[in-house]
């Protein structure tokens, strides 16, 4: 395998010198495979530190110059509800007990925006899917409901990209995010996807990378990483058969759990993404669950991915109404193996067993 420096990853490649030419070179292949795998054009891509900064710069993007409100769902990921919350007035739109955003209420929101603040939202959210109970959403319907309503809208891709089969070209929204290491790519690194013929202004500034739409040395290695896995994905048969492979997996993780006295699953059974699964335990706390767990080898979390340092329940869970304390969140990946979900059958009856004995 070439080393780093032979393939110019640690030159700038907004530079004219050899080194600079080679990293540029590795940047906009990597360019042109996730367009590929996205179906949208190279140019639409803007690279960025991950999917927390890709949402924060649509939001900025789409906000800055005093704007509408935002229209936005409390199952939408923080990232996606604190950005806008900083960026303008929200208006939120309801879920059902699963989780969904339905197209008739996103239609009301729209019209309480021209209603209540006097024009039509700068930018109507809606995930593929959902980052915690993995409901799918209809992204679809929302964003040409947005089309037709001349109204911006975003797609955060997060929880969906390299797990389903996604098209954000075939999409029309005009922004999308999406992350490489959701992927199985390398941490930080992610991208915003903007629709041909929309600028928009720059959340980070400072100099002209990335076509001027994001400031800074781009992080040339990650891009590398995020192409690679982007090309292994639309290989004939892999995603399909990744699907599936998880699917089986978090099948028969459900299955396991519920097995349990009072134990179920939230989030719609069927139409999810086949690697999340989100618990919900009786009587017993979810953080000494996954401790139980750990103890056992076995990583899992408690709420939506970005709430370990927080002791608020799940926002999520809340908005649909059920116990937002009493989540346990498992996910698999390219690499679980049948082991893995038998060690989890093997300890998860005992563990929430021990703690319910202590309880009373």
């Amino acid at each position: 395998m070439a080393a780093w420096d032979d393939l110019g990853v640690t030159a700038d490649p907004g530079r004219v010198h050899t080194e600079g030419r080679m990293a540029r070179a590795a940047l906009e292949g990597a360019r042109e495979q996730l367009a590929d795998f996205l179906g949208v054009r190279p140019r639409q891509i803007v690279f960025t530190s991950g999917g927390t900064e890709a949402v924060n710069a649509a939001v900025w993007g789409a906000t800055t110059g005093g704007g509408g409100p935002v229209v936005c769902s409390s199952v939408e990921h923080s990232a996606v509800r604190d950005s806008s919350a900083r960026a303008a007035p929200v208006v939120g739109v309801a879920v059902d007990s699963v989780g969904r955003i339905h197209t008739d209420a996103v239609g009301e929101a729209i019209e309480r925006c021209r209603s209540e603040h006097g024009r039509p939202p700068s930018l109507v959210h809606c995930q593929w899917a959902n980052h915690e109970v993995g409901t799918v959403q209809p992204v679809t319907e929302v964003v040409e409901l947005c089309r037709r309503l001349g109204v911006p809208s975003h797609a955060d891709a997060v929880a969906a990209a390299g797990h389903l089969r996604i098209d954000v070209g075939g999409l029309g929204a005009d922004l999308a995010s999406v992350s490489a290491h959701k992927m199985g790519g390398p941490p930080g690194i992610g991208a915003l996807i903007v629709r041909r013929g929309l600028r928009i202004e720059p959340f980070v500034v400072g100099g002209e990378q990335e076509r001027a739409r994001r400031a800074g040395l781009e992080n040339v290695a990650g891009a590398i990483g995020f192409g690679a896995v982007a090309a292994a994905l639309v290989a004939p048969g892999r995603l399909a058969g990744e699907e599936a492979t998880a699917r089986r997996h978090t099948d028969r993780l459900s299955a396991v759990a519920c097995d349990v006295a009072g134990v179920h699953v939230f989030g719609d059974p069927a139409d999810r993404v086949p690697h999340i699964v989100c618990l919900g335990i009786d009587g017993v706390e979810a953080e000494p669950v996954l401790l139980g767990l750990d103890q056992a080898g076995i990583a899992v979390h408690s709420g939506s991915s970005c709430s370990s340092e927080s002791l608020e329940p799940s926002p999520v869970l809340q908005a649909m109404g059920v116990d937002g304390e009493r989540s346990l969140r498992l996910s698999v990946g390219w690499s679980t193996t049948d082991d893995d979900i038998d060690a989890f059958a093997a300890a998860f009856a005992g563990v929430v067993g021990r703690l319910r004995s202590l309880r009373a």
